[in-house]
């Protein structure tokens, strides 16, 4: 088993191109913050109904030091989280939440400086009355997440490495990133022009 933390050394960009558009979330879900670090962790998965957030609260407890806590949400009228819900995920070395819902007191949360992967901010919480488990299949940015997924998110997106497959795409990753580093901008476009034309050619562009 590779070390989770392997996974933060590569661009979502990378995982993306690897994994095709079924595994990278909207981009309507977005860091709350400007410059948030890249985060990867195995996905600790949470179901919250319309206006409820009370499984998110009690997950926060529940999930190990590392994880990513991705959040089906139901609405985004309700928030999910305010500060201290963050405030004691970071506490607990929670990597983030990524959610398709909104949270509160932005503020705190940047000040903090706890990654928050969401559809917006809302000042109104949500109650606290549907128990629900905890780890079941989740869709969050219209992927499909499994508890042990991995999540690779930063300000280029959200990317879910399916667990069944993490080791062979983190490999094939590792090496389309380092062919990638060696590659000079002079050898790339050079490779890109000649592809493009191709491409023009074969569909009966003339210049």
């Amino acid at each position: 088993m590779n070390d989770i933390s392997e996974f933060k050394d590569i661009s979502p960009t990378t995982f993306a191109d690897l994994l095709g558009r079924g595994q990278v979330m909207d981009i309507g879900i977005r860091p709350l913050w400007p410059s948030v670090p890249r985060v990867a962790g195995p996905a600790f998965t949470v179901r919250c109904p319309p206006g409820d957030n009370l499984m998110l609260h009690a997950a926060i407890h529940r999930a190990e030091p590392g994880t990513v806590i991705v959040v089906e949400s139901g609405d985004v009228d309700y928030a999910l989280a305010g500060g201290n819900v963050c405030a004691v995920a970071r506490r607990r070395g929670i990597a983030a939440f990524v959610t398709d819902g909104v949270i509160r007191d932005l503020a705190e949360v940047r000040e903090m400086g706890f990654p928050v992967f969401a559809r917006g901010v809302i000042p109104i919480p949500g109650t606290k009355k549907a128990v629900g488990p905890l780890n079941d299949p989740v869709r969050c940015g219209g992927v499909d997440v499994n508890a042990g997924d991995i999540v690779v998110a930063d300000e280029e997106g959200i990317v879910v490495v399916p667990h069944a497959r993490q080791e062979q795409v983190l490999l094939d990753a590792r090496v389309k990133a380092a062919k990638e580093a060696d590659e000079s901008l002079d050898a790339w476009e050079a490779a890109h022009r000649a592809r493009i034309d191709s491409i023009l050619r074969s569909g009966g562009f003339e210049d």
